[in-house]
């Protein structure tokens, strides 16, 4: 009973901060109607054939109309349903992207702020490296090397990615390996797997959650910034970066063909956004709104 209660409690609570933030709910309904678009793409995309590389010569660089509501690209395709299939491929970026680095670092942090001497010496020196370097830089060179495809450009932005986490949770695992409930299970004898996993990482995971809930946008502005710089996705791939690219070439007679793929990718940032900022108030007490 006073479980459910809790329950409740919380429930409401979550809805109060939710209302007392209004943009919040903004983000959340974009990122919400993204997700819809990815899961029924096929049904909503009045041409899913043009997420490929058909060539319809007829209707190539049509404007904005009501057979074509974006307009049609250099090859007659749908640019309307090729942003629609774009919405699975930056949700892909921004879900594997964000969690592997998330894992990857939070791993690196717990290691160096736990054990501490050469271990954290060895780990955040070499953070300090990689953080050393811009991280579009680094990311395009190291996209460069791999060569140019979605799944490389993933792969370099991980790279880049995961020193933040890392720095992120050895700050906060500094200070929770020093509290008594840690030093009380030291004392009865408690492995070092045991007291990370039951005590550590749970105490210290918050810091990187929130960071990963603001990072979803910019993860996929970057992957769109290697597409256009083409280390990333690469034709016929409906990847909203390198539409933006490919219409830039066309631009201005032409504004339709890298206007709605750029502005896709600025209401999917705006929208991840808002609602991590919305999460951050929400988890972290200091910055709630009252």
């Amino acid at each position: 009973m006073i479980l459910k209660k809790i329950r409740e409690e919380d429930i409401n609570y979550f809805f109060y901060l939710l209302k007392k933030n209004p943009l919040t709910i903004c983000g959340a309904i974009i990122i919400l109607l993204i997700i819809l678009c990815a899961i029924f793409a096929p049904f909503i995309a009045p041409y899913p054939e043009d997420r490929g590389a058909p060539l319809k010569l007829s209707e190539r660089l049509q404007p904005p109309s009501k057979d074509h509501l974006f307009g049609t690209d250099e090859m007659g395709r749908d640019i309307f349903s090729r942003i629609i299939f774009g919405c699975r491929i930056s949700l892909k970026i921004g879900i594997l992207v964000v969690l592997i680095s998330m894992t990857i670092g939070s791993v690196l942090g717990v290691l160096a702020g736990y054990f501490g001497g050469i271990v954290d010496i060895i780990i955040m020196r070499l953070t300090d490296i990689f953080l050393s370097i811009p991280a579009l830089m680094l990311a395009l060179a190291i996209g460069a090397v791999l060569g140019p495809s979605l799944e490389n450009a993933m792969l370099a932005i991980v790279v880049v990615w995961w020193p933040w986490y890392a720095r992120l949770v050895r700050g906060t695992v500094l200070s929770v390996r020093e509290e008594p409930y840690v030093e009380s299970a030291r004392a009865v004898g408690a492995s070092n797997f045991r007291i990370i996993m039951r005590y550590i990482l749970p105490n210290s995971i918050s810091p990187a959650i929130i960071q990963a809930s603001l990072d979803f946008g910019y993860t996929i502005l970057t992957a769109a910034s290697l597409g256009f710089l083409g280390v990333g996705a690469q034709p016929p791939t409906p990847e909203w970066g390198l539409m933006v690219s490919i219409g830039r070439k066309v631009f201005p007679t032409f504004w339709w063909c890298a206007t709605f793929p750029g502005f896709a990718i600025f209401i999917t940032v705006i929208g991840f956004n808002l609602l991590g900022d919305g999460i951050r108030e929400m988890i972290d007490p200091r910055l709630r709104v009252r």
